[in-house]
């Protein structure tokens, strides 16, 4: 008979909830200032440029292909608005491409990136764009300081989202090649049926399980698939999105495809969570572990190796 995957009590949940809470706090009261200084100095003088190459926005349509062909001009475009466009909103807005062979022999698009952008200038930064006269000295500075800071900050936010999920895959990947009988890491791949999984022992990454993506796909010794996903929440908020209307939404629809005996949806989770949320995901079929508690992992995988 296949070990059942745990599952937690309330006091459990709520133990390691609170654990995981008061690590988030010290690794962000730690997390040193040189990345988000590093941004800042770059886009401080990348904003210099583009104000000084375009005298102070006046010529922007102008060169318009010139600075949307240069990624860091181009960075710096989409924040003259406020707030800041996406590379991905533009395209759709501007009815275009960001792609730089397709601006180069298409200037009239890449004008009309621009007239998109200064349709939603921030007057704030800019203020004599709209009045129609030249900056002060003071003016100009300000606006390229805002804009670097405005810059440097959402570079460092999405780096360190992007950076704690990967930190998570790489310790989830270190735990299953240091378990007893070490798993065996294999090439990714599409998982329509069990049998195209991996075989039993080994893993896989970022794979499409069923019809929706694992950040690892485990075939657990005693045949079982267990696809994982890595979530990090920054609050209770955040942690509903990626728990409960992500990550345990893929549990329901992967055991209706595969079964619940042979599947094993699991999330690994670190930062803020609320427990009654956490408590609705185990419900809907969820196996929930910590990334400071991956011993627990260890364990149940090693426990789903056939006894000698």
């Amino acid at each position: 008979m296949a070990v059942p995957p745990p599952r937690w009590s309330h006091a459990q949940l709520e133990y390691d909830a609170e654990f995981s809470i008061e690590s988030f706090r010290d690794e962000r009261m730690k997390e040193p200032l040189e990345l988000y200084l590093e941004a800042f100095d770059k886009y401080r003088g990348v904003m210099e440029d583009l104000l000084e190459m375009t005298l102070d926005l006046a010529k922007l349509r102008e060169l318009a292909v010139e600075i949307l062909t240069d990624v860091d001009l181009l960075e710096a475009v989409r924040y003259l608005s406020g707030p800041a466009i996406s590379a991905d909103d533009l395209k759709v807005l501007a009815e275009s491409t960001l792609a730089p062979g397709r601006l180069r022999a298409d200037p009239p698009a890449a004008r009309r990136i621009i007239d998109t952008v200064l349709l939603g200038l921030d007057r704030r930064r800019f203020p004599w764009v709209t009045e129609d006269r030249e900056p002060t000295d003071d003016e100009r500075a300000a606006a390229a300081l805002a804009s670097a800071s405005l810059i440097a900050s959402r570079r460092v936010m999405t780096s360190r989202a992007h950076d704690a999920k990967n930190q998570q895959e790489d310790a989830v990947e270190a735990v299953l090649l240091a378990a007893p009988n070490s798993f065996e890491k294999v090439a990714p791949r599409v998982v329509t049926n069990i049998m195209e999984a991996p075989a039993p022992g080994q893993f896989c990454r970022e794979s499409l399980f069923g019809d929706r993506k694992a950040d690892l796909i485990v075939r657990l010794r005693d045949g079982r698939v267990m696809p994982i996903e890595c979530k990090v929440s920054n609050s209770s908020t955040n942690s509903v999105k990626r728990l409960n209307n992500d990550a345990a939404v893929k549990a329901r629809a992967w055991i209706d495809q595969f079964g619940s005996l042979g599947c094993v949806p699991t999330a690994i989770l670190g930062g803020v969570f609320k427990v009654h949320n956490l408590a609705a995901a185990q419900r809907d079929g969820l196996t929930i572990y910590w990334a400071h508690g991956l011993d627990k992992l260890t364990k149940f995988v090693g426990d789903t190796s056939p006894k000698k």
